[in-house]
């Protein structure tokens, strides 16, 4: 059971991270004044990051303004508790296992990682790209930026996993984990997770967001019910979202039978994000044609608050399909035959 965080410089120090670090925080908006969305994004792309806008935590993660216009935060209030890892076999004789990762609270930060320079820096977008240490010619990049169909809810992130190297990289992994700590009922929130038997590049998924993003290790769920399946409104308990994905062989960046480079990068989009209620959270979902999502909500009196904030963490291009079809629009045939309908229905009512 987690507490109340220490003050930030201790609770570093005791986490083992040192001095807390600062980052960048980018609004939905590009305005603090008219942003609902706000994101705390550190130099190397994990989420949890100083400065603190919120209420109810000590840096800066998911962040939604409530009605009372106080910013209030779904994954830094218990723990620092969010990252992201890449893994590699290489095709050498022997192969040779590689793993980069990071998430503040759990192992720490920039494990293999070098950090490169911050680019499309602005009040909504930010860019940030990482090398892996013991491999330097794998590339990972992650681009943040408001969510194209869904930018008043959503932010998107691209992520791309590049080979630079003079060989293939098979096994390639990318873990992406969450602790949610949902506003106003912290570490008593309601989670659901959708798209799982329908996302053929997961491999892994579950409730456990206390886990390391280091995908070379085997992770257990806090609830086994929830080891690879889908579920709804699990709660209230303390909990969270992890996901590993398998994009298979990157090819040899001098391979001279590779003319396509989408041959040696693996590129997806993540999502992050929060509405005024779960009918509006899953519109956005629809928006986007999102495969795969975790929601976080408020524990009201036992149950799942649909009627209240509602937190997003979602994927596309990792192998699935949209969990929530959009609607369709209707073809001109059967908008003619509509138009038509309608005009009998008027005539009828004028003989009438």
């Amino acid at each position: 059971m987690k507490t109340r965080l220490l003050p930030t410089a201790l609770a570093a120090a005791l986490l083992g991270t040192g001095a807390a670090q600062a980052g960048t925080v980018i609004y939905n908006t590009g305005n603090p004044a008219t942003a609902q969305v706000a994101l705390g994004v550190n130099d190397e792309a994990s989420l949890n990051t100083l400065p603190d806008i919120t209420a109810n935590a000590n840096r800066t993660g998911l962040a939604y303004k409530f009605p009372d216009g106080s910013w209030r935060d779904a994954t830094a209030p218990g723990c620092f508790c969010e990252g992201w890892g890449v893994s590699v076999l290489t095709s050498t004789i022997p192969a040779v296992a590689h793993s980069m990762y990071s998430n503040v609270s759990v192992g720490g930060i920039n494990n293999n990682i070098t950090v490169g320079a911050l680019s499309n820096v602005t009040s909504s977008t930010v860019t940030t790209t990482s090398t892996m240490t013991s491999l330097p010619g794998l590339v990972v990049t992650h681009a943040f930026a408001p969510a194209d169909n869904a930018p008043d809810r959503l932010f998107k992130v691209v992520v791309t996993i590049r080979n630079e190297t003079p060989f293939d990289l098979r096994d390639v992994k990318y873990v992406r984990v969450l602790d949610w700590d949902v506003p106003p009922t912290e570490f008593r929130e309601f989670v659901t997770i959708q798209g799982v038997t329908t996302t053929t590049l997961l491999e892994r998924s579950h409730n456990n967001g206390f886990v390391s993003a280091n995908p070379l290790l085997t992770t257990n769920a806090l609830t086994p019910s929830t080891l690879n399946s889908d579920f709804t409104d699990l709660g209230a308990s303390d909990h969270g979202a992890y996901f590993r994905f398998n994009f298979g062989t990157l090819a040899a960046a001098d391979d001279p039978t590779t003319q396509d480079k989408d041959e040696r990068e693996a590129r997806f989009t993540i999502f992050y994000g929060a509405a005024a209620n779960e009918s509006l959270a899953l519109a956005a979902i629809a928006a986007e044609g999102i495969e795969l999502y975790s929601l976080g909500q408020s524990n009201l009196n036992g149950r799942a608050n649909n009627d209240g904030v509602t937190f997003i963490f979602g994927f596309k291009g990792v192998g699935g399909r949209p969990v929530i079809p959009p609607e369709p629009v209707p073809a001109p045939a059967t908008l003619a035959l509509l138009g038509l309908g309608l005009l009998g229905l008027a005539y009828t009512r004028r003989r009438a």
